[in-house]
């Protein structure tokens, strides 16, 4: 079974840079974006192939927002973590319902298992939102660990973090940076440890160089001067299924590029 990945930066942009034929290219089962940054209605799609479209938008226009596209008609989905104020990280701390408005979980339920869609907040310079960031990543564990109660679960999207300093070109300057802090870093390894596998990681542990995102600012792709923030998770018991996990800098029409999983279910 193939899955694709993809941070779009602004859906109805990448259409016009050729989104269509990138998503034909690839004929994945499922292929899921995020920051598609639109509603559902605000577009007429013209997929190639038979595909089910389930959207998450945010309540704010042209912002956020996560998709998936797949062959199979899912069991259900669900569109948001159930965040409450008493999940928060700081005391008194606000906008955490809000930021479970922000169209970041888009969950379908199939037979086997379920997919995961997700674009986590990003901390912001200087950390600035930090503490709803932790929120979410707690309270997406939370999440996905309850799901893999009931059956595996296959996790993907821009979770805006660099693991460790083999995913990202410049480690020294970046460190304590958004995306690359102790809290987030921290934060993906709990993810991991409530029993999931970092798929790129699991069939390539050493492998340096290997980005889904650059920044638009001083040739950064051209120079892969880039970070891994993109990923595909699996839980702990379907690793020996992975056949594949890809990366494909050369699919341009973003800041980000696709990132692939093949599992054999």
């Amino acid at each position: 079974m193939k899955f694709i990945s993809w941070n779009v930066n602004g859906f109805r942009a990448n259409v016009k840079k050729g989104f269509y034929e990138v998503f034909d290219s690839f004929g994945a089962d499922i292929f899921a974006i995020q920051e598609t940054k639109l509603q559902a209605e605000q577009i007429e799609l013209e997929l190639p192939g038979q595909y089910h479209d389930y959207w998450s938008h945010a309540v704010k226009k042209g912002y956020s927002g996560t998709a998936v596209f797949t062959k199979t008609e899912p069991l259900s989905v669900q569109h948001h973590l159930g965040l409450k104020p008493s999940d928060a990280s700081v005391k008194g701390l606000q906008g955490v319902t809000e930021i479970d408005q922000e169209g970041r979980i888009c969950a379908l339920e199939f037979e086997d298992f379920y997919f995961v869609n997700c674009y986590t907040p990003n901390a912001q310079d200087g950390l600035a939102r930090i503490d709803l960031r932790m929120t979410w990543g707690a309270g997406f564990t939370r999440f996905a660990s309850e799901l893999d109660k009931d059956k595996p679960v296959v996790i993907c999207g821009d979770l805006n973090v660099a693991h460790n300093e083999i995913d990202l070109k410049n480690f020294k300057s970046n460190k304590g940076n958004a995306g690359f802090s102790d809290e987030e870093r921290a934060d993906f390894n709990q993810l991991l440890d409530a029993g999931f596998t970092d798929t790129f990681r699991h069939l390539y542990p050493d492998l340096a160089g290997a980005y889904s995102w650059w920044s638009f600012r001083g040739n950064a792709r051209a120079n892969n001067t880039g970070w891994r923030i993109d990923y595909f998770l699996v839980s702990d018991r379907l690793a020996d299924s992975i056949v594949s996990a890809s990366i494909y800098p050369e699919v341009i029409g973003s800041d980000h590029c696709p990132v692939g999983l093949e599992l054999a279910l």
